[in-house]
């Protein structure tokens, strides 16, 4: 599963102003909205993405955060990209502030394929080229092309 088919121009927010953490991520799961068939499954999402993120910050380091929680709400994964205009105090594990935010939210019974994921947005994102990139970007078109462009250079065969 390709990172960049997960994200689309609703649910990718480029040039993103927010004033907390708190309002980032209700941001990124609003954006999920029209995926989700109910508005009960969109809350189950938000409290789970929460309930995961008091456990630890999902905030990184280099800039990166990446809330995402696994959830009996959903049968698919679904994911919510922001590029902050301004950084954001994430409370991230080298304490430096966020530009770059990726949700991921998947099925509880798929653990491998949450952590696949995961690891392919840890892998993406680790590239200094790649976040520079990105930060670089003003629309959500230059933002996904960029995220499929990296996808198929490292992970198309």
């Amino acid at each position: 599963m390709n990172l960049f088919s997960l994200l689309d121009n609703v649910t990718v927010l480029p040039n993103f102003v927010v004033d907390s953490k708190e309002d980032l991520i209700n941001a990124l799961v609003d954006a999920l909205k029209e995926k989700m068939e109910t508005e009960e499954q969109i809350e189950q999402v938000r409290k789970a993405v929460f309930e995961r993120e008091e456990i630890m910050s999902t905030g990184v380091g280099k800039g990166l955060a990446i809330p995402h929680a696994k959830t009996q709400a959903v049968s698919e994964n679904f994911a919510a990209f922001a590029l902050l205009k301004e950084p954001l105090d994430f409370d991230s594990i080298d304490n430096d502030p966020v530009r770059l935010v990726f949700l991921l939210v998947g099925p509880e019974s798929n653990n491998s394929q949450h952590i696949k994921l995961l690891s392919r947005i840890s892998r993406l994102m680790n590239s200094g080229s790649f976040r520079e990139k990105i930060l670089g970007c003003t629309s959500t078109e230059e933002i996904l092309s960029a995220f499929q462009e990296e996808e198929e250079k490292y992970f198309v065969s």
